[in-house]
């Protein structure tokens, strides 16, 4: 969570990600690689599905600082990205934001077909992975839900546990010996969609300034003008004034804008769940925990649990990384060794290289989470103030650790004042993102 305590933990599992897996390419087996003291790595984040849904390949380029070892991140940018399906066909991406590139929009996997990932960099440096081959997936059965008030560890902000365990039933095919693993994207009711830090929200951008001189003891200021013709429906961030001017430096606030129409926020998981049916081939798996949904708020939320299907070489490679991860208890007690995954460089193996792309067949079941049966304060309310009757705070304040703050209303000025603007505050957009959409859920019960 960016912005979130699920972003928050995502920031720190995508840190250790990079801890534990700068390694080269093993063909078959996972292989443990010494860390070296620093480290430059390509980080490759891809998995395709038989879905009707964006399949995204992400590049971005891991780098620690030589005095403090601590990493950083920045997306490859320019790079040409195309899937190989079955060894001939040749499947482009385009770049849609920095480091993301994706697949044509009819795209998706089939059962039984093989898929390589293949990539070059500006420079001509060439990468590819080993081939995945999709295996099919039975679908899931039934889920249930059971309130549990210590579901989550490791504790969200250190403190806060409850929350919704899932189950769910499957048939185990038994002419095949399968590999599964299970996770969720959570969808919320938002009504909060955009916070401006130094600025306010404009629905036009072609906004003017006039620098006006102030009456003595001096200073100056800036008039914004907006000219309500080219749409921006972004934030507008207040200019620096000279050094002289009373209003510098520009002072710290920052205003959050309810949203225009319907939007729904989306949370990921990021837990490994895994499973084999090695001793159970054939049998019905039942009563499965898949899932562990914290309890952000008191409104019903939709739970997308999905059930892939691994490769054994998959399998075996997100196993040994989850045992590395249940046994580091923090980043001060991260071993020295690394997972080798199956994305190497053409000309040079020993080049270390991270990720492990997959191709899956997934099977989705949505599960109407109605927490009817929650108890206790949920996360959006364990705050130090309580609520303050604003619409949707108790997810805004899961999400943020703070509660909204609107723009001031009339007769109150905020800190950036827009001239011949329509009323203030306005409203935001839902713009679609990644944690974002404005299109309703299939199956959202309103």
């Amino acid at each position: 969570m960016t912005r979130a305590f699920t972003q928050l933990r995502l920031f720190f599992y995508s840190l250790r990600w990079f801890l534990l897996v700068m390694v080269p390419l093993a063909c078959v087996d996972p292989e443990d690689i010494l860390l070296r003291g620093t480290v430059d790595i390509i980080v490759v984040d891809g998995t395709l599905t038989n879905l009707a849904e964006e399949q995204i390949i992400r590049l971005n380029r891991s780098k620690s600082d030589p005095l403090t070892g601590r990493f950083g991140s920045r997306p490859i940018t320019k790079a040409i990205v195309e899937v190989v399906v079955d060894s001939a066909q040749i499947v482009p991406c385009h770049e849609t934001v920095d480091g993301s590139y994706q697949l044509p929009s009819d795209f998706k996997g089939q059962i039984g077909h093989a898929y390589q990932l293949r990539f070059t960099l500006s420079d001509g440096t060439q990468y590819a992975s080993n081939q995945q081959i999709i295996q099919a997936v039975p679908p899931i059965n039934n889920v249930t839900s059971q309130f549990n008030p210590k579901s989550i560890f490791p504790a969200l902000g250190g403190y806060y546990t409850a929350g919704h365990d899932l189950f769910i039933d499957v048939n185990d095919p038994a002419d095949a010996r399968n590999y599964y693993r299970w996770d969720w994207k959570l969808y919320e009711k938002q009504e909060w969609c955009k916070t401006c830090y130094k600025g306010v929200y404009a629905i036009y951008g072609d906004i003017t300034t006039q620098l006006m001189e102030a009456p003595p003891p001096g200073g100056n200021f800036y008039l914004y003008i907006s000219g309500n013709t080219k749409l921006l429906e972004d934030c507008y961030y207040e200019l620096t004034p000279p050094p002289y001017s009373l209003r510098n430096p520009v002072p710290e606030y920052t205003y959050d804008y309810n949203c225009r129409g319907q939007c729904w926020e989306i949370i990921y998981s990021h837990d490994f769940n895994l499973f084999s049916d090695q001793y159970s081939n054939g049998g019905v798996i039942l009563n499965k925990e898949v899932a562990q949904i914290p309890f952000y708020d008191h409104n019903p939320g939709l739970v997308d649990v999905r059930q892939s299907s691994l490769t054994p070489d998959a399998y075996r490679y997100f196993q040994l990384f989850q045992q590395q991860t249940q046994n580091t208890g923090g980043l001060a007690d991260t071993p020295p060794s690394a997972l080798a995954g199956n994305v190497h460089n053409v000309a040079n193996d020993r080049e270390a290289v991270v990720g492990y792309f997959t191709a899956s067949a997934v099977a989705s079941f949505r599960y109407w989470l109605d927490r009817k049966d929650a108890y206790g304060v949920s996360l959006g309310g364990s705050g130090p103030n309580g609520y303050s009757g604003l619409p949707g705070e108790e997810l805004f304040y899961a999400l943020h650790l703070r509660r909204p703050m609107p723009e001031p209303s009339f007769p109150e000025a905020p800190q950036l004042q827009l001239l011949n603007a329509p009323p203030r505050p306005p409203t935001a957009i839902c713009s679609p993102s990644d944690t974002k959409t404005p299109v309703k859920p299939e199956g959202w019960r309103d």
